[in-house]
């Protein structure tokens, strides 16, 4: 029997047949089903959020597992709990009102934990530990966690609070404190998984999930489905996977990325990120910690200086690559918009965009960065690849837009074939605050088009460490084949910029493209460009340009 058809029987039944450990079979099921239910409470776990149950629940985690598999329940109520080690064939089930909280993490100078616990050290992954962030180095030091484990779930209406966990950071977001993640005790991930294979998350929802929510790397055939993210990092990482979906998600991650596909050198070799969908998920960095879980969605001010990233985004760690991937039916609101970043030698090819809306993005909606980095092992140096884009059906609505929507690889290596289509992108126009600026200087506003973008070759690749670009609509430079069909720059207020700014373009069709009426494209070092049927200028076949705009 397929954990997944367990979805078929209501709570009720499952929670009758798992009092006192009973066979499925018992409790009116298929004939043919031979898993058990298990409750957690017939193992000594309490549920009163006072007491630590995690080693009663661990308890019940192996017996389902010495039987071969099995459902473990979890009643209503508040499990208070330290590191969780799930096993193969073992499903959890988080039962309407159930709640697993992180206990507290010791507090630096304090080796005894909450009520003399601690969560599982932290594992060595040297000599990996230089190429990628610190968290994507260890999985132990997690709320629940599975290493090398298969065919498993962790489902239904329940929630997952990780009140003790670090988020990596420093001060204090939503009144919950940052530990430290490097000391040995503290818990700083609510779901870890790694070298793991057909695993299901669906249905629960995820409080303050410390550094990520979950962190997935080397886990194949891994599906993410409906839940509910309210945190203070990442939503979800997706490293180092294949076949991948993630899919009716709701992810409110104001202070890092929602949604993140990585390619890191975490597991000591470069593995590619592969066969991923992501779709119809609302993407978020706009709302107070804890108001989306509650439903009272509280939008954070300008005056509360959040970072409100909450974007989807393939990267920064990108030494094994990203294939296959697509990102279509998403909501993404006071975010950072779509990013695709190949830093670290990444062969990021074949992604395709399509229908997503975007709405207050905090700097531009599309960030495209292929660069050296080469945050790798010397011996697995090589150039990175940014080919093969579809982009269409994307609506980008209120943006802030200093610095345009940006596409860039180097001079020595192109972006390749990237087409956007049916595009709408709307913007804020230059800011009034610039305007006000020169108008109180009583001096002229400097001239848009002189404004030089560095290369930032090695650099961390963030879209607004580039500046303000020369450019409203699309910052163009260092690629090759590229189409634009059916696309409309739409600042809401007079910006003098060009719509379009190429640099080290070499054969670009644009075609049906509305812009307000005056010289929207500025070429240096163009080769090979049409124009036609467009509203931002007159027909053009331009087949070298040093200097020109029109």
């Amino acid at each position: 029997m397929d954990r997944r058809d367990l979805l078929k029987y209501s709570p009720a039944i499952a929670l009758a047949a798992s009092v006192g450990h009973v066979p499925l079979a018992e409790a009116q099921a298929p004939a043919h089903a031979v898993e058990a239910f298990v409750n957690v409470r017939t193992y000594g776990a309490t549920g009163n959020g006072k007491t630590v149950d995690s080693p009663a629940i661990n308890k019940a985690i192996e017996a389902a597992a010495a039987m071969g598999g099995g459902t473990l329940v979890f009643p209503a109520g508040t499990y208070l709990c330290f590191t969780l080690r799930l096993k193969s064939h073992v499903d959890l089930y988080l039962s309407r009102g159930c709640t697993i909280l992180a206990a507290d993490s010791p507090r630096p100078g304090d080796q005894s934990g909450y009520n003399g616990g601690t969560y599982d050290a932290a594992e060595s992954n040297d000599p990996w530990t230089p190429y990628q962030d610190y968290g994507h180095n260890h999985w132990h030091n997690s709320l629940l966690v599975a290493d090398g484990q298969h065919d498993f779930s962790i489902f239904g209406p329940g929630q997952i609070f990780g009140k003790g966990l670090s988020h990596g950071g420093h001060g204090k977001r939503g009144g919950y404190d940052a530990f430290v993640a490097e000391q040995p005790g503290v818990g700083n991930k609510a779901i870890a998984l790694k070298n793991c294979y057909n695993v299901l998350l669906r249905d629960f929802s995820i409080l303050k999930g410390g550094h990520f929510a979950v962190l997935a790397t080397g886990v194949d055939n891994l599906t993410i489905d409906n839940l509910l993210v309210d945190t203070d990092r990442d939503g979800f990482d997706i490293d180092c996977c294949r076949n991948v979906r993630v899919v009716n998600c709701t992810v409110n991650s104001p202070w890092d990325d929602g949604i993140c596909p990585k390619s890191s050198y975490a597991l000591g070799y470069a593995r590619s990120t592969d066969n991923v969908t992501i779709a119809n998920n609302f993407v978020t960095g706009g709302y107070e910690l804890g108001s989306v879980v509650t439903g009272a969605w509280k939008l954070y001010s300008d005056e509360d200086n959040i970072p409100r990233q909450g974007r989807i985004k393939c990267g920064t760690e990108s030494n094994g690559g990203f294939r296959n991937i697509t990102i279509t039916g998403n909501v993404m609101e006071a975010s950072k918009g779509l990013a695709l970043e190949s830093s670290d030698g990444a062969w990021l090819e074949d992604i395709a965009i399509i229908g997503n809306t975007l709405r207050d993005t905090i700097d531009a909606p599309l960030f495209l960065r292929l660069n050296k980095r080469n945050r790798n092992p010397k011996e697995t140096l090589r150039p990175g690849t940014l080919r093969r884009v579809l982009i269409s059906n994307l609506v980008s609505y209120n943006s802030n837009c200093s610095t345009a929507p940006f596409i860039s690889g180097l001079a020595s290596n192109l972006i390749e074939d990237v087409k956007i289509t049916d595009c709408y992108f709307g913007h804020k126009g230059l800011p009034q605050k610039m305007l006000t600026h020169w108008a109180e200087k009583q001096e002229p506003m400097p001239d848009w088009r002189s404004i030089q973008v560095p290369e930032l070759e090695d650099a961390y690749p963030e879209l607004l460490q580039f500046g303000p670009t020369p450019a409203h609509g699309l910052f163009l430079r260092h690629l090759k084949n590229l189409e634009l069909a059916h696309v409309e720059f739409a600042p809401a207020a007079k910006d003098p910029r060009p719509a379009l700014w190429l640099q080290n373009v070499h054969r670009a069709d644009f075609f049906a493209i509305t812009a307000p009426v005056q010289k929207n494209f500025s070429l240096h070092n163009v080769t090979d460009l049409r124009l036609a049927w467009s509203r931002a200028a007159r027909d053009q076949n331009v087949d070298k340009a040093e200097t020109l705009e029109f």
